[in-house]
């Protein structure tokens, strides 16, 4: 017997069963004919800045649907789309047509895709606005840096985060997980990457690789998985400056405290606010707060009201990771399936349970640059990856990796009684993986060639309305109608309790906020009223 079978033995069914998830799903809002709608959030969902399940991302046309922590899929993937039902309701109210006609054409929808449907000129991307509150100012000022450090194109990726914990394990357990996810999510972006296309509207402006497909505005990388996870994605020539360990909690948490501190030039010249007062970022900083650091995975930590992340998980440890290589499923109406949640369940277990060797300098560069080839070219027949500085094929790694999941499956279906869910999953996503045509980035460029005329913008629309109409055809009971609308109704509440209560000029707050001291473990720092930036 292997080690890692001894260790999933040795794992007791009621641990298996105490695996909690819990899902985020960010979704551009567009209008009927593609274009970025640019209303403001749907007054019908409450405020984003309280609201438990309905918020926005980086832009006020980008909502995020976030689940609540569930012990099985198909209750966290029942939430996610009760969720959906409540935003598209919402949304087709905004066309006008008021009877929320799943036939209709009226009315904005949720765009299908991770890569963004047209957009206007960079400036007219609106920034999320969360209130008057020093919280709600915050968040708004977090994303005005965001614009100015990145570009607002940038920002309106969409994705979805998968968060995991598993109970009993250690702060530094969840770092060998993490090491071991990083080595290998080339294998998730292999499987369900599906932004190989994108709008030209993205690049503009910009230098890329990409090749025109057809006459069309539709550019794309033949071999690609996930042009999101790539260089064209969440990516940035100032992060790439950061050699981040994740060989333990300390050392994790040193690598972001200096990029919290320091200040980095580029951004000094850009300053906290402008000439006539307006605030352009919330510091100065290679980062402005810990959630700017991009990566595939995150070490996580509920904070308390005004907590800083990384104060926390500095005072009580990791308590679940975020997974953030998923795109949007573009063949889904809720964006991701039963199948993929149940994968990613084995997959984490996988990197938790197997050895993981502490990493190196050399390493993160091997990790960074596996990452970009499988996102441009992940799909290349023969495309070959570096494993601890020696070259081995992509397929033949995902090979090793696909060997060790089924005993986990078995395990898993046992411990949560569902039958044969998690090894008919793994059977349906193994076989993908051996047949790279059906894999969810071909699958996506046959269609914009076969079906839209080599229009990805076409194609996502299509796919948005079908989203839509499935979404707008299940049964909405009273009951659930009722309890969105008094979650929205409190939340407003919320906010205006928050607004209310707010004493601190909005400067002293920033200060506080971003104050260095916020950041140290081993000391108490006065709470900030409002929640987390």
């Amino acid at each position: 017997m292997t080690e890692l079978m001894k260790r999933a033995a040795s794992l007791a069914p009621e641990r298996l069963r105490g695996i909690r998830r819990g899902i985020e799903k960010e979704s551009l809002r567009v209008q009927p004919d593609g274009q970025l709608a640019r209303t403001p959030h749907p007054a019908a969902l409450g405020s984003p800045l309280t609201h438990p399940n309905i918020t926005t991302d980086f832009s006020e046309s980008q909502i995020e649907l976030v689940t609540g922590v569930h012990g099985q899929v198909p209750a966290c993937l029942a939430e996610l789309t009760h969720i959906h039902q409540t935003v598209h309701r919402a949304l087709a109210a905004l066309g006008g047509n008021g009877q929320h006609d799943a036939n209709a054409d009226a009315g904005e929808m949720l765009w299908a895709a991770s890569m963004p449907c047209g957009l206007p000129v960079d400036e007219a991307i609106p920034i999320a606005q969360y209130g008057a509150s020093n919280v709600g100012r915050a968040r708004r000022v977090y994303r005005m840096g965001l614009s100015h450090r990145y570009g607002r194109r940038m920002q309106t990726i969409s994705g979805i985060h998968y968060n995991w914990s598993l109970p009993g394990v250690t702060s530094d357990q969840y770092f060998g997980l993490i090491r071991n996810f990083r080595r290998q999510a080339f294998a998730l972006l292999y499987l369900f990457g599906a932004s190989p296309a994108v709008c030209s509207t993205f690049v503009a402006g910009r230098q890329h690789d990409l090749q025109p497909l057809g006459t069309n505005s539709t550019l794309y990388a033949p071999w690609a998985t996930s042009l999101r996870m790539g260089r064209l994605g969440y990516q940035s020539d100032a992060q790439a400056t950061l050699t981040v360990s994740y060989n333990d909690l300390e050392s994790y948490a040193a690598s972001l405290q200096a990029a919290l501190t320091q200040p980095y030039p580029p951004y000094e010249a850009v300053g906290i606010q402008g000439p006539g007062g307006d605030y352009n970022q919330l510091s100065t900083t290679l980062l402005q707060i810990e959630n700017e650091f991009y990566g595939t995975i995150r070490p996580k930590r509920v904070v308390s009201s005004g907590e800083r992340a990384l104060h926390a998980l500095r005072e009580r440890g990791v308590e679940y990771v975020e997974v953030r290589v998923l795109d949007l499923d573009p063949f889904v109406p809720i964006g991701i399936t039963a199948d993929t949640a149940r994968f990613i369940d084995l997959f984490l277990l996988y990197c938790l349970l197997a050895d993981s060797p502490r990493d190196s300098p050399q390493e993160i560069a091997e990790v960074k640059r596996n990452q970009q080839l499988a996102a441009a070219r992940g799909r290349e027949p023969g495309l070959m990856l570096q494993r601890g500085g020696q070259p081995i094929a992509l397929t033949d790694w995902m090979a090793e990796i696909l060997h060790h999941l089924p005993l986990l499956a078995a395990v898993m279906d046992a411990a949560l009684h569902e039958g044969t869910a998690y090894r008919d999953a793994l059977a349906r996503i193994a076989s993908l993986a051996a047949a790279p045509r059906q894999l969810p980035a071909a699958r996506v460029l046959q269609a914009i060639t076969a079906q839209y005329a080599d229009r990805f913008t076409a194609f996502a629309l299509a796919q948005s309305h079908a989203a839509r109409a499935a979404i707008m055809a299940l049964p909405y009971p009273d009951a659930l109608r009722q309890r969105f609308a008094q979650l929205a109704h409190a939340s407003l509440d919320e906010q205006a309790r928050i607004e209310a209560l707010d004493a601190l000029p909005f400067e002293l707050y920033r200060r506080e906020y971003v104050s260095p001291a916020r950041l140290e473990p081993g000391h108490g720092v006065k709470a900030l009223p409002g929640g987390t930036v």
